[in-house]
């Protein structure tokens, strides 16, 4: 979900993502140096279970360790396209009074949620019923200030200059619990366009939450649908994502089967089984020097304590997330959207063409390119697609090939609790093993160290 750091320009992503470039870029000499000491996918066959089993043992290991550095939990899912499936769960004990946590639970999904909400928007556009570059005016007139020069193509790769409402301080107090106030879609995009944009729409790129917000507005005008229910109906009824809902409200709920609004508040459903993960953040003393700049004075996430000084924030306030962050879904329910999605099975060749047509992050992190909603990461050990997500409690890392085929999904319960440099550089071993797990290729024997948040 807010993955750009501090303002004015040029902005920064969050310190996990700048981690997660560093590591990713890390593993050129491992990848190379260790090809033959660990086989690759030219392994042969009768081998192939011994290969399989010492990639589990080692990404068992690291997932430990990444606990054992201060991760409160991990679930890590490697599928390698060959009827070999990787799941794996480990938590810290103190943890376990909350709940015990298994490679099956669902997870907040954070900004993963934009792939979802683009690959709505694709298929409308494949149907007729809006373009692409038709202007925000035509959708949600005086909505947002320049919006006849702002296009649906420019909100979908953050190329529209919208300020990121999630950096709003009256917004932020919500999204980190102080503020128990339910936000509506509409005054989400009120909180960002207040703020001068950053550029002139179309001339650069900066990652911001409200794009995707205004882009459900138009899915729902569009189509005169809840935005959750055209999820439902368009990606989740026919891959049976039994798991995967849109999620929104103000975090009152005090346990997984409690009602939580979908859609623009018209609507609910219910948090299914399997249970919820929860969520931990660092508490007001501990979290102070992680934060970005533009955090005001005071701003921690509220929540019940808990040992080793964290605070609960499964059912923190949900409201501002919406289309920007607000999907709930397991490994493997997402697994098999990503699969669905690259394969070509829920967008026609053009739309997947158009989604996959990239601008460059480099301002922000390196090593990476925006599409429609979907990421494109060059790493040493190949090229992957996915997005990445970071709400109260969950940060997730969700990447398959090019083809489908392969997919894979880190996620770990909390965003700020990995901060810190010897739990980022458990984090980041961890996230260089699995993507190279998924690509059959050898793990790095030597995780890089942590980068500097410069």
């Amino acid at each position: 979900m807010p993955r750009n750091t501090p303002y004015p320009r040029p902005a920064r992503r969050a310190y996990l993502m700048l981690a997660l470039a560093t590591a990713l870029t890390g593993t050129l000499t491992a990848c190379e140096s260790s090809a033959t000491a660990q086989g690759t996918a030219r392994t042969p066959t009768t081998a192939r279970s011994g290969v399989v089993a010492a990639q589990e043992t080692r990404l068992a290991e690291l997932a430990q360790q990444d606990v054992d550095a201060g991760a409160p939990g991990i679930v890590v899912r490697v599928d390698k396209g060959d009827g070999h499936v990787i799941e794996i769960a480990r938590q810290a004990p103190w943890t376990r009074a909350d709940h015990t946590l298994a490679a099956s639970d669902a997870f907040r999904m954070g900004s993963n949620t934009k792939t979802m909400v683009a690959t709505v928007v694709l298929q409308l556009v494949a149907e007729h019923r809006i373009q692409l570059t038709d202007p925000v005016e035509k959708w949600l007139p005086g909505l947002v200030p320049n919006g006849s020069a702002i296009t649906l193509r420019m909100l979908l790769n953050h190329t529209s200059g919208l300020f990121n409402y999630t950096q709003d301080p009256d917004v932020l107090k919500a999204f980190t619990g102080q503020d128990s106030r339910a936000w509506t879609p509409r005054e989400l995009i009120a909180a960002g366009v207040r703020h001068d944009p950053l550029f002139a729409p179309g001339t650069d790129y900066t990652y911001s939450n409200t794009n995707y917000v205004a882009l459900g507005l138009v899915a729902e005008k569009a189509t005169g649908h809840t935005l959750g229910d055209l999820i439902q109906q368009r990606i989740a009824e026919p891959l049976r994502l039994k798991n995967t809902y849109l999620a929104t409200g103000t975090g009152t709920a005090t346990g997984p089967n409690t009602k939580i609004g979908t859609g623009t508040g018209t609507g609910t459903g219910t948090a299914k089984s399997p249970a919820l993960a929860h969520g931990y953040e660092p508490d007001a003393d501990r979290i102070a020097p992680l934060l970005p700049p533009y955090a005001p004075a005071g701003t921690a996430f509220a929540g019940p304590a808990r040992s080793a000084g964290y605070v609960d924030t499964t059912w923190i306030n949900s409201s501002t997330q919406w289309a920007a962050g607000g999907m709930v879904s397991t490994a493997r329910d997402w697994a098999r959207f990503d699969s669905a999605l690259l394969s070509g099975r829920l967008l026609p060749p053009a739309q997947l063409k158009e989604m996959k047509t990239t601008v460059a992050e480099e301002a922000e992190i390196p090593n990476r390119r925006y599409g429609l909603g979907l990421e494109k990461v060059v790493t040493p050990c190949g090229t992957v697609w996915g997005h990445n997500g970071q709400v109260p409690g969950y940060s997730s890392e969700d990447y398959t090939d090019a083809t489908g085929r392969r997919t894979v999904s880190v996620f770990t319960t909390t965003i700020f609790g990995i901060a810190k440099p010897e739990t980022a550089a458990a984090n980041q071993a961890l996230v260089n093993a699995a993507v190279s797990t998924m690509l059959d290729k050898p793990i790095p024997t030597t995780p890089p160290s942590a980068p500097t948040d410069s």
